[in-house]
């Protein structure tokens, strides 16, 4: 049996109902939902691109949903804060907005606070969060499922699913979305540490080209004023300040300069 956090009174949903058939037909959808999760390659794509890809293969992958959404956090201190997220449809950008940004209250919130799924099939009576429970019927949503997307203990995010209709989702919605969530959870937190590596590597490599345009800069004003490094170097402090630009604009505008000059003088008549 799956464990999940339902809804007080909330029971299996109509799992019992299901025919062979529709469990068959679920799995085959589980399992092209898996399939393309793992045919996901990175090719220098953000965050925000892979997690509406992610909340695309959920959508097929967990029965009876209306929309999508899947969130990534980034810790702050005690608490979790928001880094991005993407949904499949409008409907579920207010949800989240609510839940996110108004509240700070709802399933999603809950399910990475537990580490657990969580399930509600009448979200307008469900007083876990009331304030939150009202707004979400208001708009028309009526059952949702939050599955945390976790890497070992530590939560990275969550898939949120939601329905129209009351008591869509059950052990059975919970067990197949699971399924999914744990190799979720490794495309979402993998794509996470690429993206930040190749921030790492860009900002190194600005640092690398900053440096080199100031060190040429440097030499061109020693050149023409026979001055010495620690001087040339305040010399172009003092433009830097005087235009109101970076150092390394500055730099690299005065190394631009004298390169054009060169090659004026070198040009055949």
């Amino acid at each position: 049996m799956v464990e999940f956090d339902a809804q007080a009174g909330q029971g299996a949903s109509g799992d019992a109902e299901l025919s062979r058939e529709q469990l068959a037909a679920d799995e085959v959808d589980l399992a092209a939902g898996l399939q393309g999760l793992s045919a996901m390659v990175d090719a220098g794509r953000g965050v925000e691109t892979v997690l509406g890809e992610v909340a695309e293969f959920a959508a097929q992958a967990i029965p009876g949903v209306d929309g999508t959404g899947v969130t990534l956090i980034q810790p702050v201190g005690a608490t979790m804060g928001i880094q991005a997220w993407s949904v499949t449809a409008p409907f579920v950008r207010e949800i989240d907005i609510i839940q996110y940004e108004a509240l700070q209250e709802g399933p999603c919130i809950s399910c990475m606070q537990t580490r657990r799924a969580v399930v509600s099939g009448s979200l307008g009576a469900d007083m876990r969060w009331p304030r939150f429970a009202a707004q979400a019927a208001r708009l028309g949503v009526a059952s949702v499922l939050s599955l945390p997307l976790l890497i070992g203990d530590q939560v990275v995010g969550s898939i949120n699913a939601y329905a129209h209709g009351p008591d869509v989702f059950g052990e059975h919605s919970v067990r197949l979305g699971s399924a999914f969530a744990r190799p979720a959870a490794v495309s979402v937190y993998n794509t996470q540490l690429l993206v930040r590596a190749r921030e790492r590597a860009q900002q190194l490599q600005r640092a690398l080209d900053s440096r080199g345009a100031i060190d040429q800069a440097m030499g061109i004003i020693r050149g023409r004023l026979g001055c010495s490094a620690e001087e040339a170097f305040d010399r172009l402090r003092q433009i830097s300040m005087s235009d109101n630009s970076e150092l390394y604009v500055v730099a690299q505008r005065l190394v631009d300069e004298a390169v054009r000059r060169a090659a004026a003088r070198n040009r055949p008549s």
